[in-house]
């Protein structure tokens, strides 16, 4: 399991990190998510990994709701306990309600069999599907 650096206890530049996440966020510094304490000893790829967050969650095309969905989505494919855990949190906040999160798991579950239905048949792509 990985070890958790309190924000108290981060160097400077995994603080600088924590505390433009909570900006955003409007939270103290000190209650920060975990996955952040656990790469504070990575400050490198916390910087990366914080980037590439704001930047493909932030506003664009994509309404907020339907990307926490997709990121949900992967986790669930991924079957991470934490991301499930955060980013259905986050969902719901978004205004994912119980009834559409029912909906949103049957799609993902028929889409993992389908999945793996067309792996394991090795079914080719149909030409009408291929990019031109």
């Amino acid at each position: 399991m990985a070890k958790l650096t309190e924000y108290k206890d981060m160097t400077p530049r995994a603080k600088a990190v924590v505390e433009g996440i909570a900006k955003g966020r409007n939270v103290d510094p000190a209650r920060i998510n975990n996955v952040w304490k656990a790469l504070a000893r990575h400050p490198a790829v916390m910087e990366r990994f914080a980037e590439q967050m704001s930047v493909v969650m932030a506003p664009g095309k994509l309404d907020a709701l339907t990307k926490e969905l997709i990121y949900l989505a992967v986790s669930v494919t991924n079957q991470c306990d934490y991301c499930i855990a955060s980013h259905g949190a986050m969902a719901a906040r978004k205004g994912m309600t119980p009834e559409m999160h029912e909906e949103f798991m049957a799609v993902v579950l028929a889409a993992q069999q389908g999945n793996k239905i067309a792996g394991a048949y090795r079914v080719p792509v149909d030409a009408a599907f291929e990019e031109e």
